[in-house]
């Protein structure tokens, strides 16, 4: 039996039920499994009085410090968080305010290791909290934990401390490796671990029905992501302009909204543009599976969920060369990896609406994901890890 204490502070909760959804699948598989006993602490930050009244933290009031969440025990700690400055200080806070609960939790769960689901700050947390309780840890780099904090200043030398202590490290992409190895990482310590993706949810549909409920009637083009600058959602809204007849959907919510919506304005796409914020998952693949083509040129990525799941729903891709693109644009049918610019993106957009590929040969693009894979590549890293330690 393989006991693990997973460690993420990007796990969903009552107040924001889609954030971190792909760590809570993978979680959700690996605890599935009748060789493992899992819980989960994935602590929530709070700033000090008065900010802890702004409504984006007032929502944390009412969810549980500890509640059985789809069939797992999910501990929710609150730790003291100083927005914009205190980025250096937030693995340290972490540990110092899970310690006792982690104790407690060991009296009568006594995990072998700890997964920490993200390199910052939860694999920094994960470093001091596993010297304490004797146990190894593991950590996953996803994304930005490498390329935004892996070069940060106060926090790029706590992300290799983490990697050098650990046991064994995972990337979701073998792009990401090769970033986490130029950071000076060992890369024999380094395993690409691919997402999962869920086909009952995502898969091909009538996408002329599809596009009909959505009251849509000509090309739809959809990003999904959050709407921050590095996600280049811009750079779509300006391409559309060069898309005759296409909508654009942008599945997600950020910062950037409202400049977002401002520029499709002023290009007078105002009615071509549709921002409906964060969906559900069935939401989500609904809109995806209609869609003609998927685009999402981000700066950076490890390797997106959002890719693997529009491809899994027969829907093409355009994206940059970011991150794992090389992994999945492998073929034709899945798509085409373009520059961060707007006439190229709509040049690769209008090229997939003249020529569709098949559905099926686009999700056959993406057969080698699955959850099932993930899960028992999971359970085979951390079981290795305990055995070495």
């Amino acid at each position: 039996m393989l006991r693990v204490l997973t460690l993420a502070t990007l796990f969903p909760d009552a107040a924001r039920p889609t954030f971190g959804g792909f760590v809570e699948r993978q979680t959700l598989g690996l605890a599935a499994r009748d060789d493992v006993e899992l819980e989960v602490v994935a602590p929530i930050g709070i700033p000090p009085w008065p900010l802890s009244r702004h409504p984006h933290y007032r929502r944390f009031a009412d969810v549980p410090e500890r509640e059985v969440w789809k069939g797992i025990v999910v501990h929710r700690p609150r730790f003291r968080l100083i927005p914009k400055i205190g980025g250096s200080l937030t693995p340290a806070t972490i540990a110092k305010t899970v310690r006792p609960l982690i104790a407690t939790i060991r009296e009568r769960f006594a995990f072998d290791i700890i997964d920490a689901e993200f390199f910052y700050p939860d694999g920094a947390a994960a470093m001091r909290l596993a010297g304490t309780f004797g146990v190894p840890y593991s950590v996953k780099a996803r994304g930005t934990d490498i390329h935004f904090w892996g070069k940060r200043r106060g926090s790029a030398r706590q992300v290799l401390a983490a990697a050098r202590n650990a046991g064994g490290l995972l990337a979701v992409s073998a792009a990401l490796k090769n970033d986490m190895t130029a950071l000076g990482m060992d890369a024999g310590s380094i395993a690409v671990h691919y997402t999962g993706i869920d086909r009952e949810r995502f898969h091909p549909v009538d996408r002329a029905a599809a596009k009909a409920a959505l009251d849509i009637d000509g090309p739809l083009v959809v990003t999904v992501g959050a709407l921050i600058e590095r996600k280049g959602q811009a750079l779509v809204i300006d391409a559309l302009s060069n898309v005759p007849g296409a909508t654009a959907i942008f599945v997600g919510d950020g910062p950037d909204r409202a400049v977002l919506e401002n520029r499709a304005r002023k290009l007078g796409l105002g009615e071509c543009v549709r921002m409906p914020g964060n969906l559900p998952h069935d939401e989500v693949a609904r809109h995806v599976a209609a869609a003609d083509v998927m685009v999402l040129p981000s700066a950076s990525e490890g390797l997106a969920n959002a890719w693997v799941e529009a491809l899994a729903s027969g829907t093409p891709i355009v994206i940059s060369d970011a991150g794992g693109a090389r992994e999945l644009l492998d073929r034709p049918e899945a798509g085409a990896m373009v520059p961060r610019d707007p006439k190229a993106i709509a040049d690769a957009i209008k090229a997939i609406l003249a020529d569709p590929p098949a559905q099926d040969a686009v999700r056959a693009t993406v057969d080698r994901f699955s959850w099932e894979a993930n899960s028992e590549a999971l359970f085979d890293h951390l079981s290795a890890i305990v055995e070495r330690h």
